[in-house]
């Protein structure tokens, strides 16, 4: 492996960790702070979510792409920007940084490293929000990658926070995201026996995203395009 690959792979996990890390420590802050208000809770798991996308997609997009999602670099694959061998690293340094996340967002709250969820979250209306999330996000990287990249960030961070809001499942849209938050018993977990089906869902909107935009604007093959999330 290369020099150049394992910059972009070491970018790839500490991102997800941090992405993972700042979806599930601010859910505890949250649930601890609102007093039992759940959409309060919600609120400010969002704007934090938002906040930490526009800031790691921001720092590690000029060097990895910022994919920070399985489904996003399986979809690069797909459009020849990167090849399967460098999807399948970043899978793998994704999925490892945001058991890591996980890890780190209960132990700085006080908890046990390692809390599996009991967080039911299943049924065909939340599986449909996971895929109807994933397909827009992809959607909105694979658009603003055309011409306008330099508002991936904050069009990224955008999407999620209103798709926390507007999707069932309150938008994951990202396998590896869905795994570190069945390692928490907390606001932001997920149970381990949901996770297959939310990722079955967002590879499957992740796909519907890629044949769209792989019809409405053909890919030219190029080096990765910078940037990238998800959620």
């Amino acid at each position: 492996m290369n020099t150049k690959l394992n910059r972009r792979l070491v970018c790839e996990g500490v991102g997800t960790a941090l992405l993972v890390a700042g979806v599930i420590g601010s859910g505890i802050m949250a649930q601890r702070l609102s007093g039992g208000n759940v959409a309060l809770a919600l609120l400010a798991n969002t704007i934090a979510t938002g906040g930490i996308l526009v800031a790691i997609i921001a720092a590690f997009g000029p060097i990895s792409g910022a994919h920070f999602n399985p489904a996003v670099s399986l979809s690069e694959a797909w459009n020849g920007a990167v090849s399967w061998r460098e999807a399948a690293w970043y899978t793998l340094v994704q999925i490892a940084g945001a058991i890591a996340g996980a890890m780190i967002a209960n132990v700085m709250f006080g908890l046990a490293p390692v809390a599996l969820s009991h967080h039911a979250r299943h049924g065909a209306g939340l599986l449909l929000g996971e895929a109807v999330a994933t397909f827009g996000l992809l959607c909105v990287i694979r658009g603003c990658a055309l011409t306008r990249v330099w508002m991936m960030p904050f069009a990224v961070a955008a999407y999620i926070v209103g798709a926390y809001w507007f999707t069932s499942s309150t938008s994951f849209a990202n396998p590896a995201v869905a795994i570190g938050r069945s390692l928490t018993d907390t606001f932001a977990g997920i149970a381990p026996n949901d996770v297959p089906g939310f990722v079955i869902a967002q590879l499957a909107g992740a796909a519907a995203a890629t044949a769209l935009f792989g019809w409405l604007a053909p890919p030219v093959a190029t080096a990765s395009s910078p940037a990238e999330e998800a959620g």
